[in-house]
């Protein structure tokens, strides 16, 4: 059998695997296994153990439980809250009023939850019932919330970045700098639609609240202190170089801790429980990491990223039309896989490609950070809209279909990077210098 063919039963395997229910690591490992036990002349058990250990032994993803456990503690207590109060009084003249505070909320939060989940479950629980009883539209409500809530691994720090700069041994500060700028271009657009939305149909926009001074608006702002300067620490001793990512996502941790024990919204109770819900998330994707990481040893073994990539060469597309492939293929693996999952899943093969086609592994990182965005709305699998979905007792495809709009929002932002690649790499490039 050539190695594409080799490529191809092992993806017909995983496929098989995926469909019968295994679990995404251990679907992993598996093809791994068999493709060293029946193509290559090696020892699959010495290589598997040896991928476990120096995947998970690494010191740049000790970063990932400690901003799990950052967005457990922020998630568990009332400082989410007091973010949404401070955003409130400045939009009241805003056309969308209130409204807005779904795409400010979910920025704000994600930037230091680095969880698309969380963001959304956060921002959800606060403002829907608010947005609900003032007399907002619902599905545009619900719309801007599940897209919004993937602003979580776009904006830094990411616990999806980190895990596309452990895959791509990629550097974690340059590609947290990196989501910058598209994050805001992101959010710019979800406003833009919201406020479109409310000048055409202003019947369905409750009337203002009454008019505050500024001294009022300020005094409100003031919750949102805590977590700004949390924010703007964690992101200054990064960019400063005093501390490496792991140790600002440490810094992360404690601040969240001292923050939330001086408002007195720390409890043993959602302390310990911060605790259990990180521990299984890290564990969820460390196992992940590790099973492909088995998995990438074997297609090196047999060779296969090499000639796809040289197979790819050899179609002579255009980048342009390498982009498109790529899109569609993670907009179908977007229907049935977790972010997370088709990173890993695919690492080994379209990194290689993305190098061979002359792209920037980190611009390709915020790239495909976008389409896993998409993955989170997209049904059946689309994270967000389960969270929506416990949260409010809609339908998952109701839900999605609300999410329409600004799911369009997230294919123009991919198609503003791609066509000007700039936007992504000038905040890196400036900051720390090119990198060679």
């Amino acid at each position: 059998m050539d190695t594409l063919g080799v490529g191809l039963f092992l993806l017909i395997v995983m496929l098989i695997l995926l469909s019968g229910g295994i679990w995404i690591a251990m679907t992993l490992a598996i093809c791994g296994w068999v493709g060293q036990a029946l193509f290559v002349s090696t020892q699959p058990g010495k290589n598997l153990f040896s991928a476990f250990w120096e995947t998970n032994a690494s010191w740049e993803l000790a970063a990932l439980p400690l901003f799990i456990w950052m967005g457990e503690i922020l998630f568990r207590t009332k400082l989410s809250e007091e973010m949404f109060e401070g955003l409130r009084p400045w939009l009241n003249r805003v056309p969308g009023r209130l409204m807005h505070t779904t795409v400010l909320g979910c920025g704000i939060f994600g930037s230091v939850s680095g969880s698309s989940a969380a963001t959304c479950a956060t921002i959800s629980k606060v403002a829907l019932p608010e947005l609900k009883k003032r007399g907002y539209n619902e599905n545009l409500a619900l719309g801007a919330l599940a897209t919004s809530g993937t602003l979580g691994i776009l904006i830094p720090p990411s616990i999806t970045m980190v895990v596309y700069a452990v895959a791509a041994d990629a550097s974690i500060i340059r590609i947290f700098l990196a989501g910058f700028i598209p994050s805001a271009i992101l959010m710019a657009l979800f406003m833009g639609y919201i406020a479109w939305w409310s000048i055409r149909n202003p019947s369905q926009v409750p009337a203002a609240d009454p008019p505050s001074t500024f001294w009022q608006k300020i005094k409100k702002s003031g919750n949102l202190i805590p977590c700004s300067a949390l924010i703007i620490f964690i992101v200054w001793v990064l960019v400063a170089g005093y501390a490496t990512a792991t140790e600002c996502a440490a810094y992360g941790v404690f601040g969240s801790l001292a923050i939330a024990a001086y408002s007195r919204s720390l409890t043993w109770k959602n302390f310990w429980e911060g605790l259990m819900g990180t521990t299984r998330t890290s564990c969820m994707i460390m196992i992940i990491l590790a099973g492909a990481a088995f998995l990438t040893k074997t297609m090196a073994f047999t060779g296969v990223p090499r000639e796809l990539a040289e197979w790819v060469n050899g179609m002579n597309l255009s980048p342009y039309a390498l982009i498109g492939c790529l899109v569609v293929v993670y907009l179908i693996l977007g229907t049935a896989l977790d972010g997370i999952s088709m990173i890993v899943l695919t690492a080994a093969v379209v990194l290689p490609m993305i190098q061979k086609a002359g792209f920037d592994l980190i611009w390709f990182g915020i790239f495909i950070v976008l389409l896993v965005e998409i993955a989170e709305v997209t049904p059946p699998v689309g994270f967000n809209l389960f969270v929506l979905q416990n949260m409010t007792g809609k339908d998952s495809n109701t839900i999605a279909k609300a999410s329409i709009p600004f799911f369009m929002c997230l294919v123009v932002c991919i198609l503003i990077i791609t066509i000007f690649p700039d936007v992504v790499t000038i905040l890196p490039d400036l900051v720390m210098g090119k990198d060679k």
